[in-house]
């Protein structure tokens, strides 16, 4: 592949990244989160219940930080604090999914349904084609990551 055809690729997927960043950013105001809450927020749906601890190793927030964003998701009853049943000790920030969804469903709702029509009108290997590049620019944004944090 020559080096303008990658080049021009790399800018969609770097204007593709900060329209979803705008999109979502847009959408959790809707919803009276900020953007980065919302994204966290996010993060407990798709990982279920943790410590503060593991959000905080998660996120790369400091500890201080996940406790005042557990704070503010605890005031709009998206999450509760609940002590582990097998040690007393430690602390589960619980998702309160039912909330969370009839919070940010609807925002999302058309959005989803177009997606999955514009997915839809690629043909099943083409989808293929997308799906590798996603997992792998997921794999390569991870490494990053645990550059970073080394």
């Amino acid at each position: 592949m020559d080096n303008d055809a990658i080049r021009s690729t790399r800018k969609l997927s770097q204007l593709y990244a900060y329209t979803s960043i705008q999109m979502h950013e847009a959408v959790a105001r809707k919803a009276g989160l900020s953007g980065t809450d919302h994204k966290y927020l996010g993060f407990l749906i798709e990982k279920g219940q943790m410590t503060a601890g593991e959000l905080a190793a998660l996120t790369g927030l400091t500890t201080g930080a996940v406790t005042g964003l557990i704070d503010r998701f605890e005031k709009k009853n998206l999450v509760k604090r609940r002590f582990a049943e097998d040690d007393r000790r430690k602390v589960l920030i619980e998702p309160i999914t039912e909330t969370i969804m009839a919070l940010l469903e609807p925002l999302y709702r058309e959005f989803r349904s177009k997606s999955a029509q514009l997915i839809g009108e690629f043909p099943a290997e083409e989808r293929k084609i997308i799906e590798t590049y996603f997992v792998k620019a997921i794999d390569l944004m991870n490494e990053t990551i645990q550059r970073m944090k080394e």
